[in-house]
């Protein structure tokens, strides 16, 4: 197998102004369907739109919220909370959704790959 050159890690997905602030759109990256969130403080973030739990791709459309110092998406199904940062579940922590590394660069939001599972 060859590695993946530099250039292929990182997709370009849509303008940073495209998305809503505490909503989520929905793109297809690397071969996943991605729910990119935005926050009032324009930092962004990536999860994968399958919630575990109600075994249907809804994560896009959670509530997006705060739980202290931790953003998260309450998925509209059973209303579990995702860590915005990591994709861990904060009412299950059986249970997590993947997260992927986000950048913005010259206003263009680009999702790299997926975040290594945290212990």
């Amino acid at each position: 197998m060859t590695p993946r050159a530099a250039h292929d890690q990182w997709q370009p997905v849509c303008a940073l102004a495209d998305l809503e602030v505490d909503r989520a759109a929905t793109a297809l990256v690397h071969g996943q369907a991605i729910a990119i969130f935005r926050l009032a403080d324009d930092r962004v973030y990536a999860l994968g739109n399958h919630d575990p739990f109600a075994k249907a791709s809804v994560i896009a459309k959670g509530i997006v919220g705060r739980r202290g110092d931790v953003p998260f998406v309450a998925s509209p199904a059973h209303r579990h909370a995702f860590d915005l940062r990591s994709g861990k579940c904060l009412d299950d922590p059986s249970a997590a959704v993947p997260a992927y590394d986000v950048k913005v660069v010259d206003g263009t939001v680009h999702i790299g790959h997926r975040k290594a599972a945290a212990a």
